[in-house]
């Protein structure tokens, strides 16, 4: 059995009725007419190291039943969803400052953002933040994933970020990799056991 864990994709966009009708026919033909027969007797014998005709036909149904990602989105599609999108942000700001007038404007989210907010998640899990006298809490695994979605970020944006959006991507990719290095040396010194905590009331 896979670990991959499985998703699915929902698409909320609403349908035309042409096509709310054939979602419906679709529905209707794709609904069972028979139950489903339990473990069957197999009668016909198949030769050793081949593989009968009942599995193939049981991997194409396995085949048929994954579901299928739903069409992209199409231009104007996007350009509304993305108005709403503004609209409801601006509506929620208006909000929290009318509750917190002292508050200043929420910053536009830029590149910069994302990157601090991958390096913040990578190093909780890697154990940094923990209250002085308790034990880390480390998620090495975690870690990893969060390491590897920065490489990937690394890799597929090269060549369209600025020198400043570069160099940082760059450094706080070199930061994590390090810690990560540093802890999984611990780790294997150790047995596979976390680092223990530093002694109450020395720093």
């Amino acid at each position: 059995m896979s670990d991959t864990p499985k998703f699915e994709v929902i698409d909320r966009r609403r349908l035309k009725p042409d096509e709310e009708q054939e979602t419906a026919r679709a529905a209707t033909v794709a609904e069972p007419t028979t139950p489903s027969a339990g473990p069957q007797l197999v009668t016909s014998e198949s030769k050793p190291g081949t593989i009968s005709d009942d599995v193939h036909e049981s991997s194409k149904l396995g085949e048929e039943a994954q579901p299928e990602l739903p069409p992209p989105p199409t231009a104007d599609e996007s350009r509304q969803q993305e108005a709403a999108y503004s609209a409801s942000a601006q509506r929620l700001e208006e909000l929290v400052r009318a509750q917190n007038p002292a508050l200043s404007a929420q910053p536009t989210v830029g590149f910069e953002h994302l990157v601090q907010q991958l390096y913040i998640s990578a190093m909780i899990q890697l154990g940094a933040g923990a209250q002085e006298g308790q034990r880390p809490r480390v998620d090495i695994l975690g870690a990893k994933t969060t390491i590897d979605l920065m490489g990937v970020l690394a890799e597929k944006t090269k060549g369209n970020l600025n020198e400043s959006e570069d160099r940082a991507m760059r450094t706080v990719l070199f930061e994590v990799r390090m810690a990560f290095n540093e802890l999984t040396t611990m780790i294997t010194l150790q047995g596979m056991q976390p680092p223990a905590p530093p002694p109450p009331g020395k720093r």
